[in-house]
């Protein structure tokens, strides 16, 4: 990997090196997810689209927890949901709605979604997030709604409505199932996913207080382009990358 600049994405100077980066930055999400208690038994799952093969992605092993998952745990997967690289099986739901998104975003290199408690409250309501606060407002324009909920995720033709309601979107809410996020990188799309939870919490919480005050749509408008770029995504997620890094360096291995 070539010197990092500060504050900007890295390069590198060889895939391998790529690879190792984004699987690294992978079980550093998974980490997280635990530390923010997104675990709900086998549930959850976050993707990165593997540097060399685009079609084939990296997903964690199915049913080992979030918070023991290292970089070297993680499988490669391929377009036919069979495992190339890994020694566990693949969530199923994972394949079918993971391998949809991927395919039909070629910009995306990361997915996230979880059971998260304040995403799957809030996607019970069956309605967008208002710009109610400026962390709020990195989704104003930029999310969708999949209005529908037929069971856990199998088949991957429901993978492909998930990622049609999805659109070029960073994010969708699954109703009465969760929340959804994608990125260019790893680190965008788990910044995001944990962002929005909160945003699903605070909205709940002024809600059962009283009527919301939504921010002005021409300053949400604008407050969209200075919190809810591609490059303050990935900014956002690296003070908690340190954090995990530093407390559980195992995590890369």
């Amino acid at each position: 990997m070539s010197k990092p600049i500060p504050y900007q994405v890295p390069t590198f100077d060889s895939v391998d090196d790529e690879r190792q980066h984004l699987k690294v930055r992978l079980a550093a999400g998974f980490r997280l997810f635990a530390r923010f208690g997104f675990s709900e038994g086998v549930a959850g799952h976050i993707t990165a689209r593997d540097p060399e093969r685009p079609d084939h992605f990296w997903v964690n092993p199915f049913a080992v927890d979030f918070s023991l998952i290292t970089a070297s745990d993680l499988l490669l997967v391929n377009d036919r949901g069979d495992v190339v690289e890994g020694d566990h099986a693949v969530n199923r739901a994972a394949f079918a709605i993971h391998s949809q998104i991927h395919a039909a975003r070629p910009d995306v290199q990361a997915a996230a979604h979880a059971h998260s408690l304040h995403g799957k409250a809030f996607s019970a309501l069956g309605r967008p997030l208002a710009p109610i606060t400026q962390d709020a407002c990195a989704f104003h324009g930029d999310h969708a709604l999949f209005d529908d909920y037929t069971g856990v995720v199998l088949d991957v033709e429901e993978g492909k409505r998930i990622a049609h309601a999805l659109g070029d979107h960073k994010a969708c809410i699954l109703r009465n199932h969760g929340l959804l996020t994608v990125g260019h990188t790893v680190d965008e799309a788990v910044w995001w996913f944990i962002t929005m939870e909160r945003s699903c919490q605070a909205q709940l919480l002024a809600q059962a207080a009283g009527p919301l005050v939504p921010i002005e749509d021409r300053y949400a408008e604008l407050t969209a382009e200075q919190v809810g770029s591609h490059h303050v995504g990935w900014l956002s997620f690296q003070p908690l990358f340190e954090q995990i890094v530093r407390a559980e360096p195992d995590l890369t291995r």
